[in-house]
């Protein structure tokens, strides 16, 4: 008999929670097992998991130019092969080149604790041409994705529950889990859903002022730009009164942008917050986060990142310094990639025509398949579906009805969920409750990727249409 039981193990970790990976994910898995046997046993032939921010996972080619370098930098005989010109461009073979030669031991080496100097000199020059400021190489880490870096950082933030951060509702239940695992406190501010899910500087206020007074450390501001599970992007005049708040509160700001290449709406663009910041000349400690997981790439597999911290006292950087460390360093393949999205093929370079094909093309379906997911979820009856103005993500709200309010109060699942969980068995579709996201008291949403193929996403929302009309009619008082 084990004495390790789940009842001796960190309370912690028991009461982590991570809803894009719950129980209706494992459900799914136990279909797609079930249908892998038995292809007629469900009313559908695949599982279309529309829960989680996976591109290639549903289709998504890789963009070419990252994988090309990837495999000279894996494999460098190949840049001594015979006709090694027909197949990699000339910029290809160079940037492999120079990363290799700068890479000590190859991608099979340990590199520096923060990441290759080389990769962190790429990312700080395509921070710094974003921006149009400079970016200091010693302030990167190159990360396993961006969720390691926010680990990072609520490991050494937080001491004990008196510890709060500002976090956005609904959220990426990446920084509830974080907090819950480090034994902090979740702050939450509630964003605006009938205004397009807009933030309120005055909410950001209030929940502050509240928490202090009930003896709470307020940290830290968490911001999600453009939003998971949202879908909003912020404008300019938005950032700048919360950079003001965070220099008036005195906290520290932290800028969530890893999906800052995905901006879709018409009279909205990106703006990192460390611009923002910049531009005003305000002196505030800003953590930005990036990832090649999102974007127009979608490398989620190769797990890279990066974490920019300025404004940061020496002594904490050194603390953070000693968390990486302690995993040696991140992934040769992801530092390589976030290298490559920061500074990717340009105007002249022999990669740069297919590159940007590639780019545009991707996006722009990106944009219709939202159009046809939101414009889809409007038309069901007692839904209402906000722009997806970027990211890759709508968030819809249901209007349950009553009768399925009281059933879902005895089968032990919050009514959301249950509704997510009938849509799985009667349709194959994956999606995410919103009350694994947080939501407003009495509201229901779920969360659905628009990442299927072209193809595919009308089909999608035609499966949706039928399940929700014979849900309804199910449960008409």
């Amino acid at each position: 008999m084990s004495t390790i039981t789940v009842d001796n193990i960190n309370a912690k970790v028991r009461e982590m929670q991570y809803a894009v990976r719950g129980a209706i994910v494992q459900r799914a898995g136990e279909i797609e097992d079930g249908l892998k046997a038995d292809p007629s046993k469900y009313p559908f032939d695949k599982v279309v998991y529309c829960n989680i921010g996976n591109p290639q996972s549903l289709g998504q080619k890789p963009i070419s130019f990252f994988r090309q370098v990837l495999a000279l930098c894996d494999y460098p005989d190949l840049l001594l092969a015979p006709g090694i010109e027909k197949t990699f461009p000339e910029d290809v073979r160079k940037i492999a080149k120079d990363i290799l030669d700068n890479t000590t031991g190859g991608t099979g080496a340990y590199s520096h604790s923060q990441g290759v100097a080389f990769m962190r000199k790429m990312v700080a020059a395509g921070i710094s041409d974003r921006d149009g400021h400079p970016c200091d190489v010693n302030d990167l880490w190159l990360t396993d994705g961006a969720s390691v870096g926010c680990h990072y950082l609520m490991k050494t933030l937080i001491t004990d529950e008196r510890d709060a951060v500002l976090t956005p509702i609904p959220q990426y239940p990446l920084y509830s889990a974080c907090l819950a695992l480090y034994g902090g406190t979740l702050l939450p501010y509630y964003l605006r859903e009938e205004q397009g899910w807009a933030l309120d500087v005055a909410e950001l206020k209030s929940q502050t002022d509240k928490a202090r007074g009930e003896g709470k450390n307020v940290r830290a501001l968490v911001i999600i730009n453009p939003g998971n599970p949202t879908g909003a992007a912020l404008g300019l005049d938005n950032q700048k009164e919360i950079v003001q708040f965070c220099k008036d509160e005195g906290i520290l700001l932290v800028a969530d942008e890893v999906y800052q290449e995905n901006v879709y709406a018409e009279g909205k663009s990106f703006t990192s917050f460390k611009k923002v910041v910049r531009d005003l000349g305000v002196d505030i400690p800003i953590v930005s986060l990036n990832s090649t997981s999102k974007g127009f790439f979608g490398e989620c597999g190769r797990r890279g990142g990066y974490m920019e911290v300025c404004g940061i006292d020496k002594g904490v950087a050194e603390q953070l310094y000693k968390l990486s460390s302690v995993g040696l360093c991140s992934n040769l393949a992801g530092q390589i990639v976030m290298a490559l999205v920061m500074k990717p093929p340009k105007e002249g370079d022999a990669s740069y025509p297919l590159y940007k094909q590639e780019k545009d093309d991707i996006l722009s379906s990106l944009k219709r398949r939202a159009v046809t997911l939101v414009n889809g979820l409007n038309a069901l009856e007692g839904v209402s579906c906000q722009e997806a103005e970027g990211a890759m993500y709508a968030f819809p709200k249901i209007d349950l009805p009553a009768k399925f309010l009281k059933e879902a109060e005895g089968s032990g699942m919050a009514p959301d969920a249950l509704y997510c969980m009938r849509l799985l068995e009667a349709t194959g579709i994956v999606v995410v409750p919103g009350s694994g996201f947080g939501q407003v008291e009495g509201t229901w949403h779920f969360r659905t990727t628009f990442l299927p193929a072209e193809a595919d996403i009308e089909g999608v929302v035609q499966k949706m249409t039928k399940f929700h009309g014979d849900f309804m009619d199910a449960y008409r008082n």
